[in-house]
């Protein structure tokens, strides 16, 4: 794995509302806001699949080299979890409204090459040479003029926190909706279920 995403199905019911809520809001967000802000390249190598919030980390780095034969995935549909709107817009950004809507709404994974299709990673080698592509392509930026590298990467940043902001009585809603999915039964039955690797019965509350 590079990531099966959060470890929840530990949590105890009676505290779960509030540790998963937690788990799953610090310090994660904080990792994705300081590679965002980062002006230095950052390459991800995913030698192994890489799942939920682990693929959201990798969206983060500017440039992302997959193993032939992993996968790829967003559970949250499978899991009775509403996303965070910041993380929908990162995948809106990059693989576009089509395809975030496949990823998180049918909430399969994929394979490594239509993951390279959509734009979710940049490409796909052997494993045996996942390390040396991801070396060779961190060499080459290390090698490029450091103000243009700099300039270009906040100027992208910019662009697209540029793009549409939310009005912030709508922010707070969709922050409430996504608050609201830990408190709720489906969420519980979810995480239950796939830990005991059977379909959940969902009840819509």
């Amino acid at each position: 794995m590079f990531s099966s995403g959060y470890d929840i199905g530990d949590i105890p019911d009676d505290v779960f509302a509030v540790e998963a809520e937690r788990l799953v809001a610090h310090p994660f967000t904080s990792a994705l806001e300081a590679l965002d802000a980062t002006d230095i390249p950052v390459v991800a190598a995913l030698p192994g699949h890489t799942i939920g919030g682990g693929l959201e980390l990798a969206l983060c780095c500017d440039l992302r080299v997959a193993a032939e034969g992993i996968r790829l995935g967003m559970p949250p549909a499978k899991l009775g979890l509403v996303y965070s709107h910041t993380g929908l817009r990162r995948f809106i950004q990059a693989i576009g409204a089509p395809r975030t809507r496949e990823l998180f709404l049918l909430g399969r994974n994929i394979q490594a090459h239509t993951g390279e299709a959509w734009g979710l990673v940049s490409r796909v080698v052997d494993g045996d040479e996942l390390q040396h592509t991801a070396l060779e392509l961190a060499t080459e930026l290390a090698g490029n003029a450091p103000l243009s590298v700099r300039g270009n990467k906040r100027v992208i940043r910019e662009l697209l926190a540029a793009d549409a902001p939310l009005d912030a009585d709508v922010e707070r809603e969709l922050i409430a909706l996504r608050e609201a999915c830990f408190a709720s039964e489906d969420m519980r039955e979810g995480v239950k279920a796939f830990g005991e690797k059977r379909q959940p019965r969902w009840q819509g509350r």
